[in-house]
């Protein structure tokens, strides 16, 4: 394990694979390193880059330092993109695409290209939006140390069927997502105000120049295509692009070839 420390001190854990130009990964809800996509797509792109994925604060082998704010978080990342050599490409999955376009927005960034899958967003009326309370709920449960819940909530809320709830809830993983569970609020705080049905603020990412790939998959909702594409059409310099026959979860074999062609243009 690798590490670098923070502005505030945290240390987050790393992983360093391949050669070549640096592309950093970076996570969504409750993935970490050893647990969810990166380390499969950072296998399949090692052959032509030098993949950086990591733990975010408070998941796997990173350490947290309260109180949290997306400041602090994006801080987190800079350090990372400093250890691999201050110019980067960056590819940021669901809620790592609002942190890795928050980064990107800052004047010298080092981020040279970006490539984004599925920012969780509902801007029309084709997706249930999130409700009011969410994180204020959340909040709550994760203080009160109600970690089942906390991840019941946000399943619930991402549309996952009450049945396959109840069948996870009796599996290894549901430990492990448990054990991240306090870290939710984190990306509700990242995403902001995108899951509330209203269109994206046409000044918020206007700062984020460096080309874009926005990507979502086939099979996914009709709400989340549509954010991504909306997404496209509001970063100053993007390109939307759909993956048939995929969902959120979006398989590294079909990605790999897609994001290594873009990178590498």
């Amino acid at each position: 394990m690798s590490t670098v420390t923070s502005a505030d001190g945290t240390t987050i854990a790393y992983t360093k694979v391949g050669s070549g130009p640096a592309l950093v990964l970076v996570d969504g809800a409750m993935c970490y390193r050893d647990f969810g996509p990166m380390a499969d797509l950072a296998d399949g792109l090692a052959a032509m880059f030098t993949v950086y994925f990591y733990d975010r604060r408070g998941r796997g082998e990173s350490t947290d330092t309260a109180p949290y704010a997306v400041e602090r978080e994006a801080e987190d990342l800079e350090a990372l993109i400093a250890e691999a050599g201050g110019d980067v490409l960056m590819y940021g999955c669901s809620s790592g695409a609002a942190l890795a376009l928050e980064v990107a927005k800052r004047p010298g960034s080092g981020v040279r290209k970006l490539a984004l899958y599925e920012l969780p967003a509902i801007t029309d009326d084709t997706g249930k939006q999130w409700p009011d309370d969410l994180l204020s709920r959340t909040d709550e449960l994760v203080a009160a140390d109600r970690r089942s819940d906390v991840v019941k909530l946000f399943m619930k809320t991402v549309g996952t069927p009450s049945f396959v709830i109840a069948i996870m809830r009796r599996t290894k993983v549901w430990k492990k997502l448990m054990a991240v569970a306090h870290t939710i609020p984190y990306d509700y705080r990242v995403l902001g105000d995108t899951g509330y049905g209203k269109p994206f603020p046409a000044d918020r990412w206007s700062a984020v120049t460096q080309p874009a790939l926005v990507m979502d998959g086939g099979k996914s909702p009709e709400y989340m295509r549509n954010s991504q594409r909306r997404l496209a059409e509001v970063l100053p310099n993007a390109e939307h692009r759909s993956l048939p026959g995929q969902t959120h979860m979006v398989k590294a074999a079909v990605q790999v070839p897609v994001l290594a062609k873009y990178f590498s243009s």
